[in-house]
């Protein structure tokens, strides 16, 4: 799937385009599934146009499992019919991972451990690698009460599982539809919206000691609950810079997604799927994404 111009998901369309070529270091994916992450539609909507150039035709797409179907010069650690995912981010939107075949330095490539399927797998890259960092930028521990606001969406919901592995006292936004999921993962839930600090103010008096911020719109929010010396992150607002916090990135890195897939095996970390589509519908996949009814990822079956 292709879009030639910046645009919404009306611009997609099936296209045939020559297999990508696998250079020194890369490696040739065949395609199972990819996973559909609210930065794609954002991209394609020419928002991340000031950061990275985009070729046309662009196939859309970071995240991706598959089955290594060629390697490159120089790539001792993977091999034809190795089972793999990664989050494919480049430095140059074209080749993404909504195709059949996607080329990606092996670097940001990682071996699916026996028991982890394809589906689980291809969840987990981009939304993993960014818990993973939001959690370990906070140096999280069992001396601190986090709040993670919408604790219940794709990052959210792997950043509390993480963030209670490291011992911390957590406390989660989401609807009220989604609190038995948080509880079920040793989450305290609390509904978003007005009356916020009150809500976490009856669970955690004194404030919190952490923030993750996966939503945007709530700087206001943490800084009110922040104890002093507190720490805050946002993946969405880039304005916490302001005020002490970080605003973060996550980088394609292969050995950390190959630890997070290893914690899934051992059932450590759970991945929730939303819906699988066929290749054709990305359309389809983005609008629903775009919706934000999904509850848990939505992949794309490039097999179909």
């Amino acid at each position: 799937m292709t879009y030639t111009e910046y645009g919404d998901p009306s611009t997609l369309e099936l296209t045939d385009l020559p297999q990508p070529k696998v250079g020194p270091g890369n490696v040739l994916i065949r395609v199972e599934r990819a996973a559909v992450n609210p930065v794609d539609w954002k991209v394609m909507a020419g928002g991340l146009d000031q950061m990275l150039d985009a070729v046309f035709p662009v196939i859309p797409g970071w995240d991706v499992s598959g089955v290594v179907e060629q390697v490159g010069p120089d790539t001792p650690e993977f091999a034809p019919g190795d089972r793999v995912a990664s989050y494919g981010r480049t430095d140059v939107v074209h080749g993404g991972t909504f195709a059949e075949f996607v080329a990606l330095p092996a670097t940001s490539v990682a071996k699916i451990p026996d028991g982890v399927d394809f589906e689980i797998a291809a969840g987990l890259p981009l939304t993993g690698l960014t818990a993973l960092r939001s959690v370990e930028t906070l140096e999280l521990s069992s001396d601190d009460t986090v709040l993670i606001h919408a604790a219940s969406g794709g990052v959210g919901f792997l950043a509390a599982q993480l963030a209670v592995e490291a011992g911390a006292r957590v406390i989660g936004t989401a609807s009220s539809h989604n609190h038995e999921k948080l509880q079920a993962i040793g989450v305290t839930p609390v509904n978003y919206g007005e009356g916020l600090v009150e809500r976490v103010r009856e669970i955690a008096p004194e404030g919190v000691s952490a923030v993750a911020d996966f939503v945007g719109g709530v700087r206001e929010e943490t800084l009110a609950l922040l104890t002093e010396g507190g720490r805050h992150i946002s993946i969405a607002d880039p304005s916490v810079e302001e005020c002490g916090g970080r605003w973060l990135w996550v980088r394609p890195d292969g050995s950390r997604l190959a630890a997070l897939l290893e914690k899934v095996a051992d059932g450590a970390l759970e991945v929730t799927i939303d819906r699988t589509v066929p290749l054709v519908e990305v359309a389809e996949a983005f609008e629903a994404s775009m919706s934000g009814t999904a509850n848990g990822k939505i992949l794309i079956d490039a097999t179909r």
